[in-house]
C-alpha cells in the first residue's frame, strides 16, 4: 500500500467543530536520473523531477522512459539505484553499454502536457515518432456488461483513496475481466507510468489484449502513454479531452468517458463494444 501521512484537522459542521486525526496521501519529489554511453565514458543527466506518492519508484522511471521513447525494453536498463543522501527521492537508471538514447525526445516531452501550446496534429504526431510498437488489427469484441464491472473492481484495489481520497488510480484488466495490475499516485500521469513499467518488467507488451481502465479523466497524455503500450481500449470514470479523443480516434482506440454504473459514453472505437 502507497504511504500516508497522519495530519490533526479541526472538523467542522453547522454544529460543532473538533480536533481529529486525518490520512493524506504522501507527496514527494522523485528526480530521475541517466547513467548512459560507453563504459569508459559514461554520461549521467538529470531527466525529469516529478511530485509523485513513495512506491514502486523502479517502475515509475522505467514506465517513463518507455513512455517517453528513451527505452525499447526493459533489458535496455542493467542497473536501478537510489542515489540520494539521507533520503530515497533520487534515483539512476543505468543504461546498457550499447543503448545511446535520443535525449532530444525529452526535451520534447512537453508536448505531453495538456497545457502545452503545440497544436494537436503536433502533439499526435510527436508520439507517431517516439511510438516503436506496431498499430495491427484486432479483433477485440467486448460486451458493455463487463465494462460495468470494472470501476467497482478497482475501488477494491484503492485502499489508499479510501482512506484519504487523495490518489489517482489506473488498472490493467484482461478481457474476461479479471485484474492483472493496478497503481496508484498522487499524479494521474505516475500511476499510469507505474503501471506501465510493470509490465514492461513483467514482459507483457505490447497490451493490445488488454483493457485499461482509469480513476478520472483521459486526458492527452494518459492516451499518449496507453498508445505507446499497445492498448488498444481505454475507460475512464471522468470525462476525455478533445485532444485525447482525437488521439484516440487517430490510433484506432476505443475510448470511453464517464463510466459510472450501467452507462457509459463512447467517443471512438465503438465497434468493439458489443451493446
Amino acid at each position: 500500500m502507497p504511504p500516508v501521512a497522519k495530519t490533526i484537522i479541526k472538523k467542522v459542521t453547522a454544529t460543532s467543530a473538533i480536533d481529529a486525526e486525518d490520512l493524506l496521501a504522501a507527496e514527494e519529489p522523485l528526480e530521475i536520473k541517466l547513467a548512459y554511453g560507453p563504459a569508459n565514458k559514461r554520461t549521467q543527466k538529470s531527466i525529469s523531477v516529478t511530485m509523485r506518492t513513495p512506491g514502486n519508484d523502479g517502475e515509475l522511471a522505467t514506465g517513463f522512459l518507455y513512455t517517453e521513447g528513451i527505452i525499447t525494453s526493459a533489458a535496455d536498463i542493467v542497473s536501478f539505484e537510489y542515489t540520494g543522501t539521507n533520503n530515497e527521492n533520487v534515483v539512476r537508471l543505468s543504461l546498457n553499454d550499447s543503448v545511446m538514447p535520443d535525449t532530444g525526445k525529452l526535451e520534447r516531452h512537453f508536448y505531453t502536457t495538456s497545457s502545452c501550446g503545440v497544436c494537436g496534429k503536433a502533439s499526435i504526431e510527436a508520439v507517431r515518432i517516439a511510438c516503436n510498437i506496431p498499430d495491427r488489427p484486432d479483433s477485440l469484441r467486448l460486451p458493455a456488461s463487463l465494462i460495468y464491472l470494472l470501476p467497482d473492481m478497482l475501488r477494491k484495489q484503492q485502499e489508499v483513496f479510501e482512506n484519504t481520497g487523495g490518489l489517482h488510480a489506473c488498472a490493467l484488466f484482461d478481457t474476461n475481466g479479471a485484474l492483472l495490475l493496478s497503481r496508484e499516485d498522487v499524479g494521474r500521469h505516475n500511476a499510469l507510468d507505474k503501471l506501465i513499467g510493470a509490465a514492461l518488467i513483467e514482459d507483457i507488451l505490447p497490451l493490445d489484449k488488454h483493457i485499461l481502465l482509469l480513476s478520472g479523466r483521459a486526458s492527452f497524455e494518459l492516451i499518449q502513454k496507453a498508445v505507446m503500450a499497445g492498448i488498444k481500449i481505454v475507460a475512464a470514470v471522468g470525462a476525455p479531452s478533445s485532444l485525447a479523443a482525437e488521439m484516440a480516434e487517430e490510433w484506432g482506440m476505443t475510448l470511453i468517458g464517464f463510466l459510472r454504473g450501467e452507462r457509459f459514453n463512447i467517443y471512438s472505437g465503438a465497434e468493439r463494444i458489443l451493446v
